[in-house]
């Protein structure tokens, strides 16, 4: 007990310190004005939605019904396990994918599964409540349910020391030293955040680019201001004649196509025999400010398309985008048909948005009123949206998985992060222009301009229906950023052959997903009806890997086999090893 009220004090202090850095940083130009009126939007919100209960006295009274309706039932349940031994069904449980109540005192102390089922109850009440409030606009409902979301599991049980049994257990364990290891950790943390929490996910010292990590072989023979070009070394001796060129997205890093040899997209197209090319875009600071999303298509994927023909002679290619590398390369697309350029014979696209109208919840960030707030903090950052604002929001996304679970085993159980590869890729965030920033937000997702045939760019009216070439679609089930209903509306805007394909698991998972680990599974359906629902529904159910799928569809469009290009072999010299040393810059820099 001495050594257990030793270390609580330690602790104690240690977060009492941390306490302070926190509340003494100094923080970025209108730092302080933004977190107040993030707030106050916040506020705005759910009284709206509260209002629309105000004037409605009868919807107040049945939303108290329910809420105690379920408090009875769950009081009657836990009522007979416990005086009569009764092994009763939950009233509430979490969801399959849930990870928070995972420990066995969850279910078996009758103490912490009362804790975990009101909860449950009480987070499912709030989000019904906000769904079913009447007079409420779609967008601020939208923002409502996800502001509840994120209250909701900032407050759950398992968050805090006294309400969650493993920690309870691993305090009285350890005499508290891992709350002493975790208020350390969570020290390190503020200091490496510069005054902000910046929690980290992985272990950050695992890995290094080029050792065990993006360690295909290849050169980096193009570069300009936004991007260098990779070649790669071929793995086969003969390739097929048309060239891969694959456009990643801009805000992360190219390398989650080359994690590991064995997750590597980018080594399974070479031993499939292509010669393969991948963009590596730069991570800008304040001298590219005034870059647009015109830019990279120019210096992009026209200059990358130049370059290609230059290394290789080929001026035909076939091309792969990847999220916003995905909406860039259908803007291209469409820009070349207006101007007859043929040079792209076929497109992949992996989890990438032509039609935004279905955007998933990104779009509670996206409004007229948060898009001039972001061109403002970019404006005072000096022209930019840092690497850490962009991850803090996909990390909101998936507060649970991203933010609290490692709140919980870094700083609560003071446990270090496991090494995880696709997390220290998810960790090494981007910097994004305002010009280009603020355009694609307006123009995609706020006005869904590309979708109407509306969007002009590089002085061309954009009409992806005029885009014939084969297009393959790739999306996945339960994509959070890049829903595969919204990447299904695609199917209607193209001109050409499509090819739909639906992976299971996430953005990241479903995509990166080599047919060796045998996980996860795709659906296949040949016919292209008016909704994804339909689509899903008469689809067929395949166990493994979509990447052999997409290899017999692009096979048939890559032409006959030739011996097998290097890089330097062509017009280009070579000008240093992948990955290259634009990949290498980091956002703190």
């Amino acid at each position: 007990m001495g050594a257990l009220a030793v270390n609580l004090m330690q602790a104690a202090l240690l977060g009492q310190k941390a306490a302070r850095q926190l509340m003494s940083a100094d923080d970025s130009p209108g730092g302080a004005d933004r977190s107040l009126h993030e707030l106050q939007r916040v506020g705005r919100t759910l009284m709206t939605v509260a209002g629309s209960y105000m004037t409605n006295p009868a919807k107040i009274v049945e939303a108290q019904m329910a809420l105690w309706q379920g408090y009875l039932t769950l009081a009657g349940a836990m009522t007979r396990r416990f005086l009569l031994g009764e092994e009763v069904p939950p009233v509430a449980e979490p969801s399959r994918s849930d990870k928070r109540f995972r420990d066995p005192d969850w279910q078996q102390n009758i103490v912490f599964d009362l804790m975990k089922q009101a909860y449950l109850l009480t987070g499912k009440w709030l989000t019904d409540r906000v769904r079913a409030a009447e007079g409420v606009d779609p967008h601020t409902r939208e923002q409502a349910d996800f502001y509840i979301r994120q209250i909701a599991n900032a407050v759950s049980p398992s968050n805090f020391i006294f309400t969650n049994p493993e920690i309870l257990r691993a305090t009285l364990n350890s005499n508290g030293e891992n709350l002493v290891a975790g208020m350390e950790h969570l020290l390190e943390d503020i200091e490496r955040g510069h005054g902000h929490i910046d929690i980290q996910q992985t272990d950050m010292t695992a890995f290094t680019l080029g050792v065990n990590i993006a360690t295909t072989p290849g050169k980096v023979v193009f570069q300009n201001e936004l991007m260098q070009l990779i070649q790669y070394e071929p793995t086969t001796e003969t390739v097929h004649k048309r060239p891969l060129v694959i456009f990643p997205p801009w805000i992360n890093k190219y390398y989650i196509l080359d994690l590991t040899p064995e997750k590597s997209f980018i080594k399974h197209a070479l031993d499939n025999g292509y010669t393969v090319f991948i963009a590596s875009w730069v991570n800008p600071d304040a001298r590219l400010a005034l870059k647009t999303f015109a830019d990279y298509m120019t210096q992009g994927v026209y200059a990358a398309l130049d370059a290609v023909e230059l290394a290789t002679g080929e001026k035909e290619v076939n091309a792969v985008g990847y999220c916003i590398g995905g909406t860039l390369l259908a803007c291209s697309l469409a820009h070349m048909a207006a101007r007859g350029d043929t040079r792209i014979k076929s497109a992949t696209f992996l989890v990438a948005q032509m039609d935004f109208t279905e955007a998933g919840e990104l779009k509670v960030f996206i409004d007229e009123e948060q898009i001039a707030d972001i061109e403002r903090q970019m404006h005072q950052e000096g022209g930019y949206l840092k690497g850490s604002t962009m991850a803090s929001t996909f990390n909101m996304l998936r507060s649970n998985d991203l933010i609290w679970n490692y709140v919980v085993n870094n700083y609560l159980l003071g446990r270090e992060p496991m090494p995880f590869d696709i997390l220290f890729w998810n960790a090494d965030a981007t910097r994004l222009p305002s010009a280009m920033h603020v355009g694609y937000l307006r123009e995609c997702y706020l006005e869904n301009k590309l979708a109407e045939g509306r969007m002009v760019l590089g002085g061309e009216t954009l009409d992806l229906h005029k885009v014939k070439v084969p297009v393959y679609l790739q999306s996945s089930r339960e994509d959070h950023i890049s829903p595969y209903n919204s990447v299904y509306k695609a199917t209607k805007l193209f001109g050409g052959p499509v090819r739909f394909i639906c992976a299971g698991s996430g953005h990241i998972a479903g995509v990166i997903n080599p047919p060796a680990l045998n996980k996860y599974n795709h659906w296949l359906n040949d016919n292209l009806p008016a909704t994804a629902a339909e689509w899903i529904e008469g689809a067929t159910d395949h166990k493994g890997s979509w990447w052999p799928d997409w290899e017999a569809w692009l096979s048939e469009k890559s032409g006959e086999m030739v011996p097998a290009r290097k890089p330097g072999d062509g017009k280009l010299k070579v000008l240093e090893d992948a990955p290259g040393s634009y990949v290498l810059v980091k956002s703190e820099d």
